[in-house]
């Protein structure tokens, strides 16, 4: 119906879009056929025929900007009014230029995209380029095993070296291609299917705003996909003229790192930009910024970078300059340890005593629902609870006892945590001491108030109100305030070792490498090199797994990666998940979202989730899912939330000595290694989120014909763009494949956020172990 009412319209925004671009790519597409008359030294000189077009284009303004700046120069020392109100005109002045600046690219963007398709498809059709040297050959030559000179010619083979492994130039643009690069060359975001070419996409934008001399940055979210693009597309835009680097090859503050900046296309990570811009912010004289103008950005996965990263705020920190007091943690470490104990005792308790009363029928929110509520509001990841739960009708009675103890605005809650030593609220990640957990952790000849916090306004007022000198009262009000400042920090590291006892798990939340605290980032599954848990969190999690305290840091600089986008004059970028985050686009940054239709219609089979009761039994599912692929010489992909889970489904695999590989963020130095092999007959890898976006999986011989890749997911995750990432991995351009998600009632999310009606209507069904549940509803 929908479909019917928007071709009334003239279809929907994107196609309306598509069709304003489509004159655009025809006529590229009409200098391409003319261009494939030309030599080879006549096509790379187009680069600088173009530049001297923009340079003409220029001309009265640059003239212009210049004369401001002489006169400015020319007005005396003293005179800084007058010298303000000029070079706040030179401000204005640069804006307008930059509006010529779009100007005259929209008008070069046909021929400029033309360049880019003959120049890729002489590499695909030629092993060697032959043309005039130039200087920068001459360069490259010195440098890179791909160039070579003889005599005055300079000699580009089309195989090279990307991300570790060989690549041999095989693409040419489509006009979808052509279609997305004119779209992000209008700064907006361009939706493409995941396996259309984004990286191929890039590089029609980049070539037309690189002759403009102002710099193009080119934004992945990962250091592989920074290096590994740079190295994929370098040598072609290199033997167009331009120069290429990327930043993550070099050392911050380094005249290396300089140099990749003033490349022509400089690629690198959202984070490496970022931090050069802080690190720019605290030098000491100009000169040693590496940065130039924030001029045109085009951002890859962007949804990741702009919504998922964009409000975690970029910190540069350094020492605090007087001692911390990180002996606390490990002083107060024992007292945690002893109430985890206490608590995982009492939730024991309260998990028989359940059992026992609704065995008898006795489910009532005030007895035997009440115990089962104490149970999981004390420890709701117990393997024991979750295993009860998954019994027919049990977690219908816990959300009827949780409805009942939330109604009234909590009332009746403190009824529920009164007996417990702390509660766990999973949902919004909290953990709260109780006053009997207060009371355990205390110890005996200590102040009963050891752990308390004094009522600092009342008790000031109390010191007011005695007959002391007024000298007495100044030192017991700064006795007074010293105490509360030691409480507070007491307080405070008891609350975070708790917090990093219940609430962040190893190899999930974070791994440990080196006897290193490092945090995994749940979004892509990688290593946040560098990163730490601020608030005295990490130093909690280091005296838990019992590695050296790293000292207290104090913040120096920070910024968003929201508002360091913001920064840019023209700013866009590609994805294959952005239309559900259209509207957060549009309203913070003023990107518009279009989607770009495919170059062949996908193919690839996405099922219906298959839902089981327990993990226990899903894994089983996946395990026998593998073994049918190996069978039929399908290589599979099995994605995991976890580190964690990964290493399980590994340690699965081997008891049934089926070979595979593990992509995880402990493993992510063989990247490129498991990803080329990804793809061959019966190959099995098992990958955390770190193979969801960019990754590239070839299928091998004889793998189209058995079906393709098949994408197994063991546990959907909270972002449901993660999930299509991951999807999007199998059935690229046209490829068959299939994918699969496995999601058990015993799942974190499932558990948190709505098994209730499945598991009732389970129940009312009969289902047995084993069996499995498939709905368009449920995955949904």
């Amino acid at each position: 119906m929908l479909g019917i009412i928007s071709k009334l319209f003239g279809g929907s925004k994107s196609e309306k879009d598509v069709k304003h671009i489509m004159p655009l790519v025809e006529k590229a597409n009409r200098y391409f056929t003319e261009y494939q008359s030309l030599s080879n030294d006549q096509l790379r000189n187009k680069t600088n025929e173009f530049k001297e077009r923009i340079g003409q284009h220029l001309q009265g303004i640059d003239a212009t900007i210049a004369a401001k700046k002489n006169d400015a120069e020319a007005l005396p020392l003293n005179d800084i009014n007058g010298r303000d109100a000029i070079y706040k005109e030179v401000d204005d002045l640069k804006k307008t230029r930059d509006q010529q600046i779009e100007e005259i690219l929209k008008e070069l963007l046909p021929e400029a995209f033309a360049v880019v398709k003959e120049t890729g498809r002489r590499f695909k059709e030629n092993e060697v380029v032959v043309s005039t040297a130039t200087e920068l050959d001459r360069e490259l030559a010195a440098k890179k095993d791909h160039v070579s000179i003889v005599g005055d010619e300079a000699h580009h083979k089309n195989t090279w070296t990307a991300a570790g492994g060989t690549v041999t130039w095989s693409m040419v643009h489509y006009d979808v291609q052509l279609i997305g690069g004119a779209v992000l060359n209008s700064g907006k975001i361009a939706e493409m299917a995941t396996g259309e070419g984004k990286t191929l996409v890039s590089t029609l934008p980049a070539y037309l705003n690189a002759l403009a001399g102002e710099g193009v940055h080119i934004v992945t979210v990962n250091d592989y996909l920074a290096r590994r693009d740079s190295e994929w597309n370098g040598p072609i835009f290199e033997w167009l003229g331009l120069r290429v680097d990327c930043i993550d090859k070099h050392e911050p503050n380094s005249d290396a790192r300089r140099k990749a900046y003033n490349a022509d296309i400089t690629y690198g990570t959202n984070n490496e930009f970022g931090f050069d811009y802080l690190r720019d912010n605290m030098v000491h004289s100009p000169d040693e910024m590496v940065q130039r103008k924030h001029h045109f950005a085009m951002v890859d996965e962007v949804d990741s970078v702009l919504i998922d990263d964009a409000r975690t705020p970029l910190i540069i920190s350094g020492p605090i300059g007087h001692s911390d007091n990180t002996q606390q943690f490990f002083d107060l470490k024992p007292r945690i340890e002893r109430l985890l104990e206490a608590q995982k005792k009492a939730t024991h308790q309260y998990l028989l005593e359940a059992k026992k009363k609704i065995a008898e029928g006795n489910d009532d929110p005030k007895d035997g629902g009440l115990a089962l509520m104490r149970a999981h509001r004390g420890l709701p990841k117990s393997g024991a609870l979750i295993k009860f739960l998954s019994e027919p009708g049990m977690r219908v009675k816990l959300q009827k006892t949780e409805n009942y103890y939330l109604a009234d605005q909590q009332k009746e809650m403190p009824k529920v945590d009164a007996e417990l030593y702390f509660s766990i609220d999973e949902k919004n990640n909290q953990v709260e001491l109780t006053d009997q957990g207060i009371q355990l952790i205390t110890r005996q000849g200590e102040d009963a108030d050891f752990f308390v916090l004094p009522d600092i306004a009342v008790k000031l007022g109390e010191i007011d109100k005695t007959d002391l000198t007024a000298e007495e009262k100044l030192q017991r009000k700064e006795n007074l305030i010293n105490e509360y400042s030691l409480k507070a920090d007491r307080i405070h590291t008891i609350q975070q070792l708790l917090k990093a006892y219940t609430l962040f798990e190893k190899d999930v939340e974070y791994v440990l490498i080196e006897d290193q605290v490092k945090i995994v980032d749940e979004q892509t599954g990688r290593i946040m090199e560098g990163r730490r848990y601020s608030d005295g969190l990490h130093q909690a999690i280091e005296a838990k797994e019992n590695v050296k305290i790293e000292a207290t840091t104090q913040t120096y600089a920070t910024v968003t990666l929201q508002n360091y986008f913001r920064m840019y004059h023209k700013l866009c970028g590609m994805t294959g998940t952005a239309e559900t985050e259209a509207a957060e686009l549009w309203s913070i940054y003023k990107l518009d979202v279009v989607s770009i239709p495919t170059n062949v219609k996908v193919i690839r089979k996405d099922d219906q989730d298959m839902v089981y009761k327990t993990k226990r039994e899903k894994f089983k599912a996946v395990i026998d899912q593998v073994e049918a692929n190996r069978q039929a010489g399908r290589p599979s992909l099995v994605g995991t939330t976890s580190v964690d889970v990964s290493e399980l489904l590994s340690r699965m695999l081997k008891q049934k000595n089926i070979p595979h590989n593990v992509l995880n963020a402990k493993q992510h130095s063989r990247e490129a290694q498991i990803v080329a092999e990804a793809g061959m007959a019966g190959a099995v890898t098992i990958a955390t989120n770190m193979a969801g976006r960019g990754t590239d999986i070839k299928l091998g011989p004889g793998v189209k014909e058995a079906g393709g890749l098949a994408i197994l997911g063991t546990e959907r995750h909270e972002s449901r763009r993660v999930d299509r990432q991951l999807r999007g991995r199998a059935g690229r351009q046209g490829d068959p494949g299939s994918s699969s998600f496995y999601v058990s009632l015993e799942d974190d999310l499932m558990r948190m956020f709505g098994s209730e009606r499945i598991a009732s209507l389970m129940d009312r069904m009969g289902y047995k172990e084993g069996e499995v549940i498939q709905h368009s509803m449920i995955t949904k």
